[in-house]
């Protein structure tokens, strides 16, 4: 049976890695890291930084392989992310068999934290669903949420109320907004809300030496929020960065 390790190394500093996360990577005997491309090149070479930094001497293998492309035009969003799910399962499935051999523990090093907004767990269902037999190991790790309360130094619950937490392209169906953290918003949903009473705290690359923050009332901050997310984008070619939104008053 195949031994693999998900660790959460959290959203950009090395620094934030756990003493969990670090014994679990000096179990690893094989790390495998996705490329998504040379736009995301630096993804990449942040993770084998962070392997250098916590283990010096080496004594791992690094498997690189190219990440399945995920049409991010099709009309069926479910659809597509799932044929994408499929395809990171096949992949996965020819790596923890073909790659891993007698004795050796796999590992993936994955962005902030395993079970908030990574497809990982589900792939992984699919790769048992093949009849891969896997002893796994969930390692948690900061997410950028946690990053982003820290940063503005503000408490992500308020005494009493929910905090909710969902996807950008959900942000116009939630209706009133009291409380809530919004992830992957490609397109900005947030500039398209009027209401007065808002307030936001936006953070970007989170955790790395680019990290950008803006807080204040949204209609008073959106637009520069907007001008500065378009300049580091194109600078780096890629963006990850959230917000929580929050009414005041």
């Amino acid at each position: 049976m195949k031994q693999l390790l998900l660790i959460g190394i959290g959203p950009g500093d090395p620094r934030q890695v756990t003493y969990e996360a670090v014994e679990a990577m000096q179990r690893a005997t094989v790390f495998f890291v996705l490329d998504k491309g040379a736009t995301r090149d630096e993804l990449v070479q942040l993770r084998k930084a962070i392997l250098a930094r916590y283990l010096p001497e080496g004594g791992y293998r690094l498997v690189q392989v190219d990440d399945p492309r995920r049409d991010a035009d099709a009309q069926d969003y479910a659809g597509a992310v799932h044929a994408w799910h499929q395809q990171r399962a096949a992949l996965y499935a020819h790596l923890i068999e073909d790659e891993l051999g007698a004795g050796d523990i796999g590992a993936f090093l994955l962005w902030g934290e395993p079970g908030l907004y990574d497809s990982t767990l589900r792939i992984l269902d699919l790769v048992r669903a093949r009849g891969v037999a896997l002893v796994l190991t969930v390692i948690p790790g900061i997410s950028s949420v946690q990053a982003l309360a820290a940063r503005h130094q503000v408490p992500l619950n308020r005494i009493g109320e929910p905090l909710t937490l969902l996807p950008g392209r959900r942000l116009v169906e939630q209706g009133r907004v009291d409380n809530l953290v919004v992830m992957l918003d490609g397109q900005c949903a947030f500039a398209a809300l009027d209401d007065p009473g808002l307030y936001i705290y936006w953070g970007a690359y989170l955790g790395t030496a680019d990290e950008v923050l803006i807080a204040g009332p949204l209609q008073a901050v959106k637009a520069r929020i907007l001008e500065v997310r378009e300049q580091v984008r194109r600078r780096k070619g890629w963006i990850m960065d959230t917000y929580l939104l929050r009414r005041e008053g």
